[in-house]
């Protein structure tokens, strides 16, 4: 019995501390204190090698609640400047574990978060005084430029939800929230490392443990070069004061974003820091929506910007050819129907179509393709209509890689019968034809559009991340979308652009030292119209595609092609002219009155 006995002893000890780590664990964690250190976040530059967004010191004030003992809480709110009734609001929230599921009284809770050097001082110095409360050190986004917000994004708190879904992240940690943070999250954060520390049987650090043999150092998030070239989009970003809107500009070759400007904006050093949920409910508060990135989640009519995409698609299903001509006598009009236009000459073809933004021209041309015999029914014909327009990029997201695109919106057949209870033709549709009615595209979509009349034919997916380390992204930002449409279509939508520079609506994108292709868009509205620009230059080595969308600025002679001819010169010469600068100086003081109605 006394051998069985010992035997069974000799077993349990050999569990309890050999083979389960319940007790081991438990007096590890009287004796040691894991300490997380956290990466530097990865550093974003420009496409050009400008360090846009790096990275700064800032500290987290921890409390350990078991800890505080004979707490002078009016000196510690005095060096945190802080008042009374936010310190014990504060720490009634870290105890609420249902506003702090993972609270205990042993472990550090963040008291103030991301606070700067000078903020911190005070505290650190007094820090004996208070006993329970310590520092860590962290670090906040430093913005070397006061642009750009939407794109680069910003980091916030964690929520329940992105603890659940990443076992990365701990309570009090921060993740990307918009833009380029979050879409590039995982490969900026970087790894954490660990520091093991000596406490005593107070709780009290006592220095590092075994001289540091069992700490692990973070590893830094990966730094990522951007497409955006940043002196372009400051200029976007004064162009477009005072008016919403926005402008997308990408290279036709690369499919490279090199600015997207949402207006209005804000600075992005506003939503980093100490105050950042402060200044975000101001932000949101806004009746004009400065948080909303209206180059992929604006969804506007084109306007007469999408007749290009209409003159490719009947000409490339032989409804027209370069010879067609049709009447346009102040407009459409046909059996009782009237689609208005401005005054020029009738009859008229393609060239002279596009040179002129003909409303007329395109309503006939959408008449008769969809009410053409060969499709056998105006729904087989829409559907034709329809895959050529999703072809082009239109009605589905085009994946750039930047969190919250929206797709737009390009009827089907199908939508046409629920709301015509199957009986409509073209008549019925005939605002297809010039971009108004049902269909709705982003800016970055009738930038893209620009982009793939450039080439030709083809485009790469737009994205704003050129390297990550060095090293090339994805080869889907790589890979050619060929458009089925013959390239001689293209050229011939080319000349009509180029003549609608020359002497037609885009007069004022003339540049006598390169070759301008454009297209105005008058988009109409409740309020006032909206003013569209798309184009590309030089003509035959394109550089540069861009889409102007200003909000209710009128025709698209009046804002959009002003501005987009200063944004194309500015990327292409390096610099605007004097005369040039003159004007941007103009566009940049001129402010449109927003109602609440247009709002």
């Amino acid at each position: 019995m006394i051998v069985a006995v010992v035997l069974i002893f000799i077993v349990r000890l050999f569990q309890i501390q050999i083979l389960d780590t319940r007790y081991r664990n438990s007096a590890d964690n009287n004796a040691l204190y894991y300490r997380t250190v956290y990466p530097m976040r990865g550093v974003i530059y420009d496409r050009k090698g400008q360090m846009i967004v790096s990275n700064q010191p800032s500290f987290d004030v921890v409390v350990t609640m078991r800890n505080v003992k004979d707490l002078d809480t009016l000196a510690l709110c005095s060096s945190l400047d802080i008042t009374r009734e936010f310190f014990e609001s504060r720490m009634a929230d870290i105890r609420d574990r249902r506003k702090n599921p993972g609270y205990s009284p042993y472990t550090r809770q963040i008291f103030l978060a991301q606070l700067s050097v000078s903020e911190v001082s005070d505290f650190k110095e007094n820090l004996y005084r208070f006993a329970g409360f310590d520092i860590d050190r962290r670090s906040i986004r430093k913005y070397n430029y006061d642009a750009g917000a939407h794109l680069l994004g910003d980091l916030g708190e964690v929520s329940k939800s992105d603890i659940e879904a990443d076992e990365y992240y701990r309570q009090g940690d921060f993740i990307g929230k918009q833009g380029v943070e979050k879409y590039y999250e995982p490969l900026l954060r970087g790894e954490k490392g660990v520091e093991v520390l000596l406490k005593d049987a107070y709780g009290r650090i006592q220095g590092s443990y075994r001289d540091g043999e069992f700490d692990e150092l973070p590893v830094s998030g990966k730094n990522l070069t951007l497409s955006l070239d940043i002196e372009l989009q400051q200029l976007g970003e004064r162009l477009m004061q005072n008016k919403i809107g926005s402008i997308v500009a990408i290279e036709p070759s690369t499919g490279e974003v090199l600015c997207m400007v949402s207006s209005p904006s804000f600075a992005p050093s506003e939503l980093s820091g100490r105050h950042r949920g402060e200044n975000y409910q101001v932000l949101a508060s806004r009746n004009d929506k400065p948080l909303l990135n209206r180059t992929i989640q604006g969804t506007y009519p084109p306007g007469s910007t999408f007749k290009t995409s209409q003159a490719l698609t009947f000409l490339q299903e032989g409804i027209i050819n370069t010879r067609t001509q049709y009447p346009c006598s102040g407009g459409f009009s046909f059996r009782g129907l009237h689609v208005g236009c401005h005054q020029h000459s009738s009859p008229l073809s393609l060239n002279f179509a596009i040179a002129t933004s003909c409303n007329g021209y395109f309503c006939w041309g959408y008449y008769y393709m969809i009410g053409d015999a060969k499709y056998g029914r105006p729904q087989n014909a829409l559907t034709v209509w329809k895959d050529y327009m999703v072809d082009m990029g239109f009605g589905y997201t085009l994946g750039i890689d930047l969190p919250g695109e929206a797709r737009g919106m390009i009827p089907n057949s199908d939508y046409y019968d629920r709301h015509y209870n199957g009986s409509w033709n073209g008549l019925t549709t005939i605002s297809n034809a010039i971009g108004q009615g049902e269909v709705t595209l982003t800016p970055l979509q009738i930038a893209n559009l620009g982009a793939t009349i450039a080439n030709r034919g083809w485009y790469i997916r737009p994205h704003v991340v050129k390297s990550i380390e060095g090293q090339e992204i994805d080869s889907i930002y790589s890979e050619k979308h060929q458009v089925r449409v013959d390239r001689e279509n293209y050229e011939i939508v080319v000349q009509g652009m180029r003549q609608s520079v020359i002497d037609g609506t885009c007069k004022a994108a003339n540049n006598k030292n390169y070759l301008v292709c454009g297209k105005t868009g008058t988009a109409q509205n409740r309020g006032n119209d909206h003013s569209v620009f798309m184009g590309f230059a030089p003509m035959d080595n394109p550089q540069i595609a861009i889409a102007v969308y200003v909000e209710n600025g009128g025709f698209g002679a009046v804002y959009g092609v002003p501005i987009g001819a200063l944004m194309m010169e500015q990327y292409i010469t390096g610099g605007l002219s004097p005369e040039s600068e003159a004007k941007a100086r103009m566009y940049s003081e001129r402010v449109i009155d927003y109602g609440e109605e247009e709002r």
